[in-house]
């Protein structure tokens, strides 16, 4: 277990169980995260990485245990606890008719951001000489920039990054690492997936094969039935 206790702010993970398709891929999960933690989950392909982000996003749904957020359960309130996270995947979720900086604006009006700080999204990320590009024109890493640069154009205190650094360059690393400072700093939390080393000094480990499941008969695991 990572941490103890459910202090307001904390993200608590209580005993979680995930099952993918036929397989459970971990079971008895704990730990928290506290305010300016960051927590970097470790392992091998199909280890569960990607899975337990999604659990932590409500993208998918934990087969035994339970979230908490700010000392309640995040099933008491989610609009409330969606509101309060940024997932970032896999897909970068940009379309290429839009320019940068509209995309920007885009996402933080749908995530209600009154005045979006656009300008300061754009300097994180070195977006600036490419505002007024379509985004179809972008490289690879130019739209995962873009993708990590709305989490500063509309703020979240909770940070879900799966492989945040893929198809980035060593500059846009080193900007990532500013920004999840610069969030933790202010309270922010953050879990990173991801099989790239990451400066982030005291940032706490979760190994994901530590949680896998017993081979063996399944027939004899409790949660088999789910």
């Amino acid at each position: 277990m990572i941490g103890s206790g459910s202090a307001d702010g904390d993200l608590v993970i209580e005993d979680l169980a995930c099952r993918r398709g036929e397989r459970l891929v971990f079971r008895g999960l704990n730990c928290t995260l506290p305010p300016g933690g960051a927590l970097v989950l470790t392992g091998a392909n199909g280890s569960g990485k990607s899975s337990l982000l999604r659990l932590l996003a409500t993208l998918l749904a934990p087969v035994a245990g339970r979230l908490l957020w700010a000392g309640a359960p995040v099933t008491a309130d989610l609009p409330r606890y969606r509101a309060s996270l940024h997932y970032v995947g896999h897909l970068d979720a940009i379309k290429p008719a839009f320019g940068v900086r509209e995309t920007l604006g885009f996402w933080a009006g749908v995530r209600g951001v009154a005045t979006p700080p656009i300008d300061q999204a754009l300097d994180t990320f070195a977006l600036e000489p490419i505002a007024d590009w379509p985004c179809r024109f972008l490289s690879a890493g130019q739209r995962r920039r873009l993708a990590l640069a709305r989490l500063v154009a509309a703020p979240a205190p909770l940070w879900l990054l799966d492989e945040p650094t893929a198809a980035l360059d060593a500059d846009g690393d080193r900007r990532l690492i500013v920004a999840i400072e610069a969030h933790r700093i202010t309270g922010g939390c953050v879990v990173i997936a991801t099989h790239q080393p990451l400066a982030l000094g005291d940032a706490r480990r979760l190994a994901l094969e530590e949680f896998a499941p017993a081979s063996g008969n399944q027939a004899d695991d409790p949660l088999a039935a789910f």
